[in-house]
This record gives structure tokens, C-alpha cells and sequence, in this order.
């Protein structure tokens, strides 16, 4: 697979996932380090009028 170009990196699809109750999107490798962000970490999503917002979970 040929590596998209510095420009197209940020842009995702989204994908259905099991029986189609949610939907998938994968976030960037290099922005998930960067955040610090851990796989099966907790996080929160908003919805702020057409953008959504994903934050770290804060309990």
C-alpha cells in the first residue's frame, strides 16, 4: 500500500462496525502519541454543533 501524502494523512472514513450500531474512525498514530493516548484508554466525545469533540475521559 503506497503511503498517502503529507496533505491527505488526516482524512478518515468511517466504517460500520458489528451489526451496525456504531461506527469506527482511526485517529492518526502520530496524533495519539502526542496526546499521550493509550489503546483502551477512556475517552469522551461532544458534539458542538457540526464538529465533534474527543477529549480524554476525566472521572
Amino acid at each position: 500500500m503506497a503511503r498517502r501524502k503529507l496533505e491527505e494523512r488526516n482524512i478518515r472514513k468511517l466504517t460500520r462496525t458489528g451489526r451496525g450500531r456504531s461506527i469506527l474512525v482511526t485517529l492518526p498514530i502520530e496524533l495519539v502519541r502526542e496526546l499521550g493516548w493509550r489503546e483502551k484508554q477512556k475517552v469522551t466525545v461532544r458534539k458542538i454543533g457540526k464538529k465533534l469533540i474527543i477529549e480524554d475521559w476525566k472521572k
